[in-house]
């Protein structure tokens, strides 16, 4: 590399980037890192289909029990428009690794005070759903086509659960707690935190809900999915805020604890 290119490089490492090139090299390292070891440990994790069959007829039982098979409900709305089907399948795909990789971006470059609770939020959900698919793998809707399930992405997306590499690094039978639900939400309460415009804020704010419509209509989550992978983001929020949340409880029983 050149004189004059090293300095363009140089400057912009100064000029955008919060920590230059160093840290934000590492920062990759780490994602990138992660993302691969995760995916390739969740592959080799959580086979048996037995197992995971039984688990999802208790899925789908107990959901009978609560209320309702709702995941048929959105998929019949999926259906019933081809944009609205296309899509609910590229956001299955799309939000989990693009929409949030870019999140983690531009709060990196845009709002890099906020960027290390994000990454470690992320992170520590990822965990955590890693283990509840060893300890609890669960067939998705998508295998259960007795129940009325159709597999929307091998109709509609140029990728699926059988092309190559998909199929080597995912897991068949880890559909809880649903990764797209919790990543979703942290990503969504993340961002309308720190963006600025009301617009955007409410934006983020349904992402979450919007996220959750697409995996369950098509069917590869159901909605006790959903709502687990909610929990498990917030048990990871609650241990990376701990601190955040201890000041504001204490500030608000000081408050109550003022004269009037």
């Amino acid at each position: 590399m050149d004189t004059g290119m090293t300095a363009v490089v140089a400057t912009i490492g100064r000029r955008y980037l919060p920590r230059g090139w160093r840290d934000f090299g590492r920062q990759l390292v780490i994602w990138f890192g992660f993302l691969a070891i995760y995916q390739v440990a969740r592959g080799f994790a959580g086979h048996d289909r037995t197992l995971a069959l039984a688990h999802g007829h208790w899925v789908i039982n107990t959901e009978d029990r609560i209320g309702d098979l709702f995941e048929l409900t959105f998929q019949k709305a999926a259906a019933s428009s081809r944009f609205l089907e296309l899509a609910v399948s590229w956001t299955y795909w799309m939000s989990e690794f693009a929409v949030l990789g870019l999140a983690l971006l531009w709060v990196y470059l845009r709002r890099h005070e906020h960027f290390r609770n994000f990454r470690n939020w992320v992170l520590l959900a990822g965990v955590i759903g890693f283990v509840g698919y060893v300890v609890y793998p669960t067939a998705p809707p998508r295998m259960f086509h007795g129940f009325g399930f159709v597999d929307t992405l091998t109709k509609f997306a140029s990728l699926n659960h059988g092309s190559g590499v998909v199929e080597f690094a995912s897991n068949q039978y880890a559909a809880m707690p649903s990764l797209h639900a919790a990543d979703s939400l942290i990503v969504g309460v993340t961002l309308a935190y720190i963006v600025r415009h009301w617009w955007a804020k409410l934006l983020w704010l349904l992402w979450p809900a919007w996220v959750c419509f697409s995996v369950m209509a098509t069917a590869n989550h159901f909605w006790l999915d959903c709502l687990a992978g909610g929990f498990v983001a917030l048990i990871a929020g609650s241990i990376i805020h701990r601190r955040r949340i201890a000041a504001l409880i204490a500030s608000r029983r000081n408050s109550a604890l003022e004269p009037a």
